[in-house]
């Protein structure tokens, strides 16, 4: 017996990648209503990825689609003096919803994570957005207990 996640192919993405991952990334600009031109979203992506501060997945339905992305920042913890992994962006087309594709994807980010020697991978998500958190507990994350506070710096 196959299951949908069996149809769901992840890797990290490369240079050759970058286009569609780019265009998935715009629909996730969209989603949280901050939509930017596709040649900045590109430009974005090939920035973050030529200097090696993060890591994108992609992930494909079983004919070769796109089916959503992982964008993770590896930084540090300095309570656990140890590399941990900042699930930063996790974003799965409308069309591929359903399939397993954003469950493959945080597996796919857990098993980068412990690969490269991270004790820990870490997320926000909106408060809202009930199905994120549903996908993440079932895969073992925990809500942490320290609260989430932001500062926007103006331009």
């Amino acid at each position: 017996m196959s299951s949908n996640l069996d149809r769901i192919t992840v890797h990290r993405a490369g240079a050759g990648d970058l286009p569609e991952a780019a265009a998935l990334f715009a629909g996730y600009l969209d989603f949280y209503q901050r939509p930017a031109p596709q040649e900045r979203v590109l430009a974005f992506l090939r920035e973050r990825l030529d200097r090696g501060e993060s890591v994108l997945l992609l992930a494909r339905t079983a004919g070769g689609e796109p089916a959503g992305f992982v964008n993770v920042y590896p930084t540090f913890s300095s309570l656990s003096m140890a590399p941990v992994w900042t699930l930063n962006d996790l974003f799965v087309a409308s069309t591929a919803r359903r399939t397993g594709a954003g469950r493959a994807l945080v597996r796919a980010c857990v098993a980068e994570a412990r690969a490269a020697g991270a004790v820990g991978v870490q997320l926000q998500t909106a408060p809202d957005n009930h199905a994120a958190q549903a996908l993440y507990r079932a895969e073992g994350f925990e809500p942490d207990t320290f609260a989430a506070y932001y500062l926007s710096i103006p331009a």
